[in-house]
């Protein structure tokens, strides 16, 4: 057997073969009830669909929650929850928003909990601004947890009381997928920390947590949000979403064909939603309402109401936060409210909307067709001076700009069902490039290998390889279709048999520009632990020859990337009589430990 790259694991080395053809195979699942419980930045929502054999099934969204004052329209709740200080959540939602409860929590010391989605967020997401910490006895997770937990019991009791199908629920509760929607720039991490989250929330249990969970990126359910509006999408021509929410901007480039919609360009993460605009809108601290309380009131206001319908830079946006006396003409406070001019209102805007248009432009460069026309979506995009902002700067580079005549702040939510229903995408696009850890036997006249002699490595074989390789398995850029296996040979040599009981091949992200990155020793920074795939292949193994007096095993497998949907997987394969696979699970290092 000839030898290719390696990798080592301890007193093992894990030798690559050649490359073998993609093997695709198509997953087939039969469920009858799809909840989307997608936790926003500010708000969140949930879509369900009650599926009938027989029946088309239908998007259908939760519109009445506990002590929401409007129903029937946004159909979302506050991502806000209450803490006791023993950390028992006290409300969460609307409920947190009453009066009566504000007044108690205030009394009691409770703690408030906003903005806990951002917690979740990979280092490589940059943020104007500081988020607001969580209590000392919870982790992003648990947090997250808890509201799962709470949306789903608001979606339960609606449905059992408030609509026709609650006598679907018994034949449906333990069998329910659920759909968790998330920001472009999430990663394997994240997914994970998200489905730890629906499992302590009760959601699913841990054994059927992979088959149940799935997840999508907020880019790719906006995308199905449009195309269910009945939005033009012209032939050949590549488009942008911008899906513009409270805590990120997604951007992701599409173009219909025959077959489906191809992702044309890597998607784009971008921490400047409108959470970002109340953020900047403070600028009462030398006032004697300059109090965290006092500011924290008046910025909630200006989120709630300004902020959305700000439309004239011409124009002052007033803000009611106090009584009749309250003044202070230093700041433009009369009468209990707040006059902002219009042109500085402005300025809380410009950030974010700058943000936007570079990070569009940047897609159009890359995109791998010509981009005609932006579709914006999400909540922040309803704000009609975003609206005319981009298409003032957009336009006259030739993109139309426009966005779906329907409720842009449940697209997400609808968008996200209608993926996991339809799955109108049939082509993504890497947005990393993905492999493993390798050695490969020294060469003596490569420079490469010369340059690294003294980081020389005996294998058990005898062989000297020289570590700090990558070896590639996805490109980043490579167009994936959805039934696309990615897969790499390897062959594992040990001097110890039971060392194939469990097997364990780490998984690399390669963050940097290169194309080809081949050494991980050269960029250091650019190179992550994505996870770890682990497999028992002992029953693969044979005695392969004899070393300095001692017997050496080897077993041949293979590591597979599953890459064609938005939750990307790892597996390890080999070959006994048949082929075997570990389940497609990735341990993840960097979530953290949780609490409850």
């Amino acid at each position: 057997m000839t030898t290719r790259d390696t990798a080592l694991i301890g007193n093992t080395a894990l030798w690559r073969l050649k490359l073998l053809p993609n093997n695709p195979q198509r997953v087939l699942r039969s469920q009858r009830f799809y909840p989307v419980v997608p936790p926003g930045t500010t708000f969140s929502g949930v879509s369900y669909s009650i599926l009938d054999p027989g029946s088309v099934p239908i998007t259908q969204g939760v519109t009445s929650f506990p002590a929401q004052a409007k129903v029937g329209g946004s159909a979302k709740i506050p991502s806000i929850l209450y803490y006791d200080k023993e950390g028992t959540v006290r409300a969460v939602g609307s409920e947190a928003m009453e009066p009566a409860f504000i007044e108690q929590a205030e009394e009691e010391g409770f703690i408030k909990v906003s903005w806990f989605k951002l917690h979740l967020r990979p280092d490589s997401l940059q943020l104007d601004f500081d988020i607001p910490a969580l209590p000392g006895n919870k982790t992003p997770v648990a947090v997250f947890s808890d509201f799962l937990r709470y949306l789903f019991e608001c979606t339960k009791s609606y449905i059992q009381r408030d609509t026709l199908g609650g006598h679907h629920w018994n034949s449906v509760e333990h069998n329910i997928d659920f759909i968790l929607a998330h920001p472009n720039g999430w990663e394997v991490s994240q997914q994970g920390q998200m489905r730890r989250a629906a499992i302590m929330a009760g959601l699913v249990s841990e054994v059927e947590s992979q088959e149940r969970v799935h997840f999508v990126t907020e880019g790719e359910a906006s995308l199905h949000f449009c195309i269910n509006r009945n939005i033009p999408f012209k032939k050949d021509e590549g488009v942008i979403i911008v899906d513009a929410g409270g805590g990120t901007v997604d951007l992701s480039g599409y173009r219909q064909t025959p077959s489906g919609f191809e992702e044309i360009v890597t998607s784009q993460c971008v921490g400047q939603g409108s959470v970002f605009v109340g953020r900047r809108a403070h600028k009462l601290r030398n006032s004697r309402f300059g109090s965290e309380e006092d500011v924290q009131q008046i910025a909630s206001i200006f989120d709630s109401d300004a902020k959305h319908t700000f439309r004239n830079p011409d124009d002052p946006v007033f803000i009611k936060f106090g009584t009749f006396r309250d003044r202070d003409p230093s700041v433009d406070i009369k009468a209990g409210q707040l006059k902002i001019p219009g042109n500085i209102v402005e300025t809380f805007f410009e950030p974010s909307i700058k943000a936007i248009i570079q990070a569009v432009k940047e897609e159009r460069k890359e995109a791998t067709v010509p981009i005609g026309a932006v579709f914006l979506a999400g909540g922040f995009s309803a704000n009609d001076w975003l609206f005319s902002r981009l298409k003032s700067e957009l336009e006259p580079l030739g993109l139309t700009v426009s966005r779906p005549d329907a409720f842009l702040n449940k697209a997400v939510a609808d968008g996200a069902l209608s993926y996991y229903l339809d799955h109108f995408v049939s082509v993504r696009v890497a947005r990393f490039t993905y492999g493993t850890n390798c050695v490969r036997a020294y060469d003596p006249y490569d420079l490469e290998h010369m340059r690294r002699r003294a980081t020389m490595i005996t294998a058990p074989s005898g062989r000297k390889v020289i570590p700090n390789v990558f070896s590639a398995i996805v490109i980043k850029g490579e167009q994936v279709h959805e039934e696309t296996e990615f897969k790499e040979p390897f062959f594992l040599e040990s001097r110890v048999r039971a060392a194939y009981r469990e097997i364990s091949a780490d998984i690399i992200v390669y963050r940097g520009k290169s194309s080809s990155p081949q050494w991980t020793d050269l960029e250091p920074r650019m190179f992550s632990t994505w996870g770890t795939v682990y497999a028992d292949v002992s029953a693969a193994v044979k005695t392969a020859g004899v070393h300095a007096g001692r017997f050496y095993h080897q077993a041949e497998f293979q590591i597979v990337i599953l890459f064609g949907g938005p939750e990307i997987k790892a597996q390890i394969s080999w070959q006994e009589n048949y082929f075997f696979r570990s389940p497609a699970t990735i341990v993840c290092e960097q979530i953290p430990q949780l609490a409850k």
